[in-house]
């Protein structure tokens, strides 16, 4: 479908989704590495993000996590905060927020419009082009700050033409090793790209040899290196009865967060690294608004599927971990949770499959519902429990993520759990299937 012009969301949506490669939807076909494009993009907008201060944040897993809680933080610290990250579960706005709004329907058909009049010679991706659009619209809205997370890797992500304030990579596991390479220090050399000249750098977690990639690339730019690992900020973690964690620290007092779960503890020793060197940087960031932004992240940034709890009866949770790093968390999690766990699961053709089934097998008293999630890199449901029957777990092939869930739901019984998880696509047809 052409258009000169849109006149309605839905239109400037399908356009978004449907004339540009989508590697949310499409995978390796339209993963396009280098910044030359963007950076025309951005040039021909005027470079919006060269009028707002930036945070960079890249990393295998809880990148999404810390990015919202770093906007949560500065917005409780007063400033107008943009925040741009991917992929969306339900709506396409949810990657592009001020102050925890996303970007009005009529500002997306504006874009797209006043792109197509431009005829410009590049063909953006579909993440460069919502990337511009996210940058232009934190300028119209009149940012004080951004927080920016890449979209894969680091060095050649289209964000990477920022120059921020901090750069922050929480750690470093396999995925899309197709694309980042086959070793963890390939990959961590990937997500070291966005460490800049006289920008600090925060890491969260790094050993071995990863740790080296850091440490020499921090050299090379002549800039500090922050390992929150090595700086024991948070001295004791005290999880109540719902599993709520309270950080005490040795600078900012006692913190109560809002999210859960033992990556989120990991996450909140280098988001307080992050704010420290904020600080550091003229920052105005008192302890009260790093305790308001920790305790309502979810509500004041729109974050959802993190260990997400959409139901007591029967209990289930969701989460968009969807990795081998993710699971080795998640399994012991959900080992720890009585009665029976019914598991809808799902997955994308490109992933480690057999290493996060290998995990899952570790969950005591399981069954498992496989699903295949409404995007074309989706693993078919009948494929997904052929691999799995390999890896020694039986499970039912149920079409759908809806279908699956609930075949899980007639099946569950009093005290049981119900968890959906293994694509952040799952989750999002999940959501969007019960709403």
């Amino acid at each position: 479908m052409k258009h000169n012009t849109v006149t309605t969301y839905r239109q400037a949506t399908e356009y978004l989704f449907g004339q540009l490669a989508v590697f949310q939807r499409d995978g390796g076909t339209a993963y396009k590495p280098g910044l030359d494009t963007a950076r025309s993009l951005d040039k021909a907008f005027g470079s919006p993000h060269t009028k707002y201060a930036t945070i960079h944040v890249a990393g295998t897993n809880g990148k999404g996590s810390t990015a919202h809680t770093l906007a949560a933080i500065l917005q409780s610290a007063g400033y107008r905060t943009g925040l741009y990250t991917s992929p969306h579960l339900v709506d396409f706005r949810e990657r592009m927020r001020v102050d925890g709004e996303m970007i009005p329907e009529a500002d997306v058909v504006d874009f797209v419009n006043r792109y197509l009049e431009m005829e410009l010679p590049v063909h953006p991706s579909f993440f460069e082009l919502t990337m511009t659009m996210a940058f232009e619209f934190f300028e119209r809205s009149r940012v004080d700050v951004a927080v920016i997370e890449t979209g894969l890797g680091g060095r050649l992500d289209s964000t990477n033409i920022i120059t921020p304030e901090v750069s922050v990579i929480t750690n470093i596991s396999f995925d899309h090793t197709q694309f980042l390479g086959d070793t963890l220090e390939k990959i961590a050399s990937e997500k070291a790209g966005i460490i800049k000249h006289d920008v600090p750098v925060v890491v969260g977690e790094a050993q071995g040899g990863v740790r080296s990639v850091f440490e020499d690339a921090a050299k090379s730019a002549g800039v500090p290196i922050v390992f929150a690992q090595d700086e024991k900020e948070i001295e004791r973690v005290v999880v109540n009865k719902t599993g709520t964690p309270e950080y005490h620290t040795a600078t900012f007092g006692i913190i109560k967060g809002e999210l859960s779960g033992e990556w989120q503890h990991r996450n909140a020793a280098t988001v307080l690294e992050a704010v420290k060197l904020l600080r550091g940087g003229g920052f105005r960031i008192t302890d009260s608004a790093v305790s308001e932004g920790f305790a309502g992240v979810c509500r004041m940034t729109g974050l959802a599927g993190r260990w997400m709890k959409v139901s007591d009866n029967p209990l289930t949770i969701c989460d968009t971990g969807h990795n081998t790093g993710g699971w080795e968390l998640l399994a012991p999690r959900l080992s720890e949770l009585s009665g029976t766990k019914h598991l809808v699961v799902g997955f994308v053709n490109d992933k480690d499959i057999r290493g996060v089934l290998r995990i899952m097998k570790t969950i005591p008293d399981t069954k498992f519902y496989f699903a295949k999630a409404s995007v074309n890199r989706a693993l078919d449901a009948g494929e997904l429990a052929e691999i799995a029957a390999e890896a020694g777990i039986a499970g039912e092939p149920c079409g759908s993520v809806r279908e699956a869930w609930l075949a899980a739901l007639s099946a569950t019984k009093p005290g049981d759990v119900i968890f959906v998880g293994g694509s952040n696509f799952v989750v999002a047809d999940f959501l969007a299937g019960i709403g």
